[in-house]
């Protein structure tokens, strides 16, 4: 593409709401940022949408999933209502409550919206775990953890044979198991089936209409930098009023009902509330992906989208770059998924230039338009969206103003802007953990996000905020400078693709920092043409440690200060362990374990003399 071409393309035509702020200086130092615009009214209960839309577009489809013949199943919102209705007073029967949750171990399914929409509606709180709790972990000890909180009252698993093992495990005594297939043998259980023969009757009517602002909707995990799982109350008043500041926002979806193709995982904030409730409060369309941004998985993914045409589509940035390949190489696949596409939205992590540079040169190629590719910034405790980009704050990393009804204050911290956040979308707090909850909120009653960021311009608050790292997470050496890791981990990891899958700093109270390397196996198996290469394979190959420490050496070139010059990593022959907290279940590292349970590997990285398996930056030229 020339030069210029990305710069002359025109931007695809994209109502959003007005996104103007305004910034004021307190005496005590700190600013608070809040949105012009007025938060416009929303219902007492999520469900009020799925009520309203099954009576104005009844045959519209809401939710659509493969199933086992490859072929789609479509459930109308009429179909959904009726369904959830039932299953409902089937819930109300059991006498099931906050106190009593339904818990839900498996992923994103039509009967898994069926059972959370038809908790609600019956004002039962339902909580959606992390698959990885029951299907990765060897001890299963995290989800012991979230089933001594919850005390549940009912869990369900789509497929009882893969969860056999974790319901014997870790299941309390006398609770029902209900399965939607495959019930596990010796594990009493009820048919999902069973559930929609119950008899809708005012039984459902009274106990929809008790539903209010304040009723607990949800309990979302989050597992934080500590380890075990926070159970986040997530109330009506938060999912609603949520809800009103992403329609205000992404505007043309209330004359464009969103259509769209999502993996992202309910047990998460950004699939279970923003994205599904997004398509509910608008009436739109959800196709359920059963595809993943993974190797052998992202096929899967391909293949629905050469079918859909989505008019909004969420990934992360690892899901883009798993797509990019797959849409230079196929022209029809192109065309098809940049046809009605309005918006690209992204979170989860900072995109790399040259994924947001490749978006941008395939809608060129392909429409004659760059399409907006726009982030945001929230936490589970904030429902989630808090802040987010319009189309005059596009650029890498910026996560714009706060949405419309949300207030937030920034507290100057090591010298940087801490962010902290208040308004109706706010967790009331922890389930049962008390001490947790008064940890979270400041004196003023602040939800504090743990986040660091930095104005785009000092000078005009509504050019937006860029990332600035984790509070937790910084720390110094022994030179007393400030480490800021996370966008030093960014760059890292931007600059070391596409080897690098992730990477822990070291360096508190050291005299200069070194690092920790989670490789990309696919990458670096693809890079040997050694598709079977294990773990320790890569780590000690020839190929990947030449490659690896010419880049090391290119990083450590390019750095201004010991605050961010690697002086030397080591690749690790073991992947992240869930039960030791070194993973979260989304995936993301918890650097804090990663070094706590490695300690022996960070003094090799600090030996007088470096192992051989340690790979060292070459002094920096001077000039």
């Amino acid at each position: 593409m020339p030069g210029n071409a990305k710069i002359s393309a025109p931007m695809r035509a994209l109502n959003m709401g007005e996104c103007l702020a305004r910034l004021e200086k307190r005496s005590d130092g700190n600013l608070i940022v809040y949105n012009l615009a007025v938060l416009d009214s929303y219902p007492d209960k999520i469900t009020q949408r799925l009520d309203h839309w099954a009576s104005v577009a009844p045959d519209r489809i809401w939710l659509a999933e493969r199933n086992s013949g490859g072929n789609w199943r479509r459930m109308t919102y009429a179909e959904v209502r009726a369904a959830v209705r039932r299953i409902a007073a089937g819930l109300i029967a059991r006498g099931l409550s906050a106190e009593r949750p339904v818990v839900i171990l498996s992923g994103n399914s039509i009967n898994h919206a069926l059972l959370g929409m038809a908790s609600m509606y019956a004002g039962i709180a339902y909580a959606p775990i992390s698959p990885a709790y029951s299907l990765i972990s060897s001890d299963h000890s995290k989800l012991k953890y979230i089933f001594d909180l919850l005390t549940p009252g009912l869990i369900y698993a789509e497929d009882g044979k893969p969860f056999a093992r974790s319901i014997g495990n870790a299941a309390p005594a006398g609770v029902e198991i209900v399965i939607g297939r495959n019930a596990p043998e010796g594990i009493a259980s009820t048919p999902f089936s069973s559930l929609l023969e119950a008899v809708d009757g005012p039984q459902v009517d009274s106990a929809h209409g008790q539903v209010g602002l304040n009723t607990i909707a949800k309990f979302l995990f989050t597992s934080g930098s500590t380890g075990m799982p926070k159970g986040v109350i997530n109330t009506q008043r938060m999912l609603c009023s949520n809800m009103a500041m992403c329609s205000a926002h992404f505007a043309y979806l209330q004359k464009e009902p969103p259509v769209t193709l999502d993996w992202s995982p309910w047990n998460h904030t950004a699939g279970g509330n923003h994205d599904f409730n997004l398509i509910l409060y608008n009436g739109g369309t959800l196709y359920i992906d059963d595809g993943k941004p993974v190797p052998g998985a992202i096929e899967a993914t391909v293949r629905n989208l050469r079918e859909l045409s989505p008019n909004w589509y969420f990934n992360v940035p690892k899901g883009y770059d798993a797509l990019v390949p797959y849409l230079r190489a196929d022209k029809d696949l192109r065309a098809n998924f940049f046809r009605d596409l309005k918006l690209f939205w992204y979170a989860g992590a900072g995109m790399s230039q040259h994924t947001w540079d490749a978006l941008d040169e395939m809608a060129i190629e392909t429409t004659g338009e760059r399409i907006p590719v726009l982030t945001g910034l929230g936490s589970t405790e904030t429902a989630p969206f808090a802040m987010a980009a319009n189309q005059t704050q596009i650029g890498a990393g910026n996560i714009g103003i706060p949405a419309r009804g949300c207030e937030m204050k920034l507290v100057q911290r090591e010298g940087k802007w801490e962010a902290r956040f208040k308004g109706p979308h706010i967790t009331p707090g922890y389930w049962r953990q008390p001490d947790l909850t008064a940890k979270a909120f400041d004196d003023e009653g602040y939800y504090c996000i743990g986040d660091a960021l930095r104005f785009v311009d000092e000078n005009d608050v509504n050019k937006g905020f860029l990332f600035d790292g984790r509070i937790a997470e910084d720390f110094k050496l022994s030179t007393g400078t400030w480490v800021a890791v996370g966008p030093l981990r960014a760059s890292f990891i931007d600059h070391f693709a596409p080897f690098v899958q992730d990477v822990v700093i070291a360096g508190l109270n050291k005299d200069y920092l070194t690092a920790l390397v989670f490789p990309d196996l696919s990458a670096c198996r693809k890079h040997l043409g050694k598709p079977d290469a294990s773990p320790a394979d890569i780590a000690t190959d020839r190929q990947i440690r030449i490659e690896l420490e010419r880049l090391l050496h290119d990083f450590a070139q390019k750095g201004t200060g010991s605050s961010n010059r690697i002086e030397r990593i080591i690749v690790l022959d073991r992947g992240p362990d869930i039960d030791k907290s070194e993973m979260t279940d989304k995936g993301s590292i918890n650097q804090r374990a990663v070094l706590a349970n490695r300690e022996e590997i960070v003094e090799l990285l600090y030996a007088d003399e470096a192992p051989e398996h340690v790979l060292v930056a070459r002094r920096k030229a001077k000039v």
